[in-house]
């Protein structure tokens, strides 16, 4: 009798024992991958290259727009145009590196960039031509130092690729800026 109370005990112990078990393991197994997709895996700075790549782009495209409607000079038009176009190009590949990696991308200007663009969309003529230039001789004095710095430290492999491969286009682009630049400054001012 003393026996079969024994295990009667031991089994009840082991029934009631086995769902606590069992419920322990269980949120340890559906913990990763429920929080896998919102850690996108990434490092931080690599997620922060690619948020602020993601805004400098969105930017680059909208002030180049504007800079094709606005500007007076035909090699400033030009220069937007083109700089719309890459920036386009290169936004629609980051966009979709980020959803491979689980990270939703910034989709309207930040502040600074919105205060930036309504600030040369009040300007005309060759003020507005002089403007836009010199912020596109700093924004890709920067850019170009951001990517060779993440073509260089990245820790994703897909967006170090990225930015490697990015990196001849926002160069060549800085190098056109400075030309246009070196141009809009010895125009001709118009009188006041």
């Amino acid at each position: 009798m003393r026996l079969h109370r024994t295990l009667v005990i031991l089994v009840a112990a082991a029934v009631v024992a086995l769902p606590l078990g069992a419920g322990a393991q269980q949120p340890s197994t559906t913990k990763p991958s429920a929080a896998a997709p919102a850690k996108s895996g990434l490092a931080a700075a690599d997620r922060k290259f690619m948020m602020d790549a993601a805004r400098g782009g969105a930017a680059e495209v909208e002030l180049g727009k504007l800079a094709a409607q606005r500007a007076s000079s035909d090699a400033v038009k030009q220069l937007g145009q083109r700089l719309a176009d890459d920036h386009s190009k290169a936004n629609e590949e980051l966009k979709n590196l980020a959803q491979q990696k689980g990270v939703t991308l910034p989709s309207d200007l930040d502040p600074k960039h919105r205060q930036l663009r309504d600030r040369l969309a009040k300007l005309s003529g060759a003020g507005f031509d002089r403007a836009y230039v010199n912020e596109m001789v700093r924004d890709h004095q920067k850019d170009v130092s951001e990517f060779k710095k993440e073509a260089a430290r990245a820790k994703d492999p897909d967006l170090k690729a990225w930015a490697d491969k990015t990196l001849p286009t926002l160069e060549d682009h800085l190098k056109q800026v400075q030309q246009v630049q070196a141009q809009v400054k010895s125009a001709p001012r118009a009188a006041r």
